[in-house]
């Protein structure tokens, strides 16, 4: 699908639909909160949320005192429903970026970031050049010592999410992607229960990169 064309996909999906009925809708996104804590990052710690749409996971973050938090995604409808669902005073704690991960702009000068978190968006990077454009950016922008964490489909997942096929994977790909600097900290497998009541099969890695 074309870059213009998958913007218009989930512009359309965010305008139309409510987002607790979304089939990735978290409303406890636990699993990130405890990585989050492992890292045993400082409240002033810059945190880059990619591929944020409208996550609780924000919410969580500012109410557990972080200051530094970037929300970025390819749907300015998704970011605006999450800044209204915080409200001003709220949305103004947090840097916005409507931006594509594949083929950045505002991204590429963003300076580096302490830990960067994917929740379900890596696996709709299905080509080698695609996946190659994520990784290059995610080592570009987070910063030696920093972390990242990337929660994903695995092997035994969907092979499809929102009508478009997915990119399925276990730690051993994602080692393989992230490279020599960047060393697992912590995998597992979750189901995640979604608003139907079906189940998706995730894997949630925690990434360091080398200081």
């Amino acid at each position: 699908m074309r870059r213009d064309d998958l913007k218009a996909h989930w512009e359309t999906i965010y305008a139309k639909k409510q987002v607790d009925n979304l089939g990735w809708y978290e409303k406890n996104p636990l699993p990130s909160l405890e990585l989050i804590a492992s890292c045993n990052l400082n409240q002033d710690s810059s945190i880059l949320n990619v591929g944020a749409g409208a996550t609780r996971l924000i919410d969580e973050l500012l109410e557990l005192g972080y200051t530094n938090i970037i929300a970025n995604d390819l749907s300015r409808e998704a970011l605006k429903i999450l800044k209204s669902r915080l409200g001003k005073q709220t949305s103004d704690q947090v840097k916005w970026i409507v931006d594509d991960l594949i083929n950045p702009n505002e991204l590429k000068s963003l300076e580096p970031v302490d830990l960067w978190h994917d929740r379900a968006v890596l696996h709709f990077f299905t080509s080698d050049q695609e996946q190659a454009n994520y990784f290059k950016l995610l080592s570009h922008l987070v910063k030696p010592g920093g972390y990242a964490i990337i929660a994903t489909f695995n092997l035994q997942g969907a092979p499809t999410c929102s009508g478009l096929p997915v990119f399925r994977c276990n730690q051993q790909m994602l080692e393989e992607r992230l490279g020599k600097d960047f060393i697992l900290q912590e995998a597992f497998d979750y189901n995640y229960i979604m608003p139907s009541g079906d189940e998706r099969a995730y894997i949630y890695t925690l990434f360091k990169r080398l200081g």
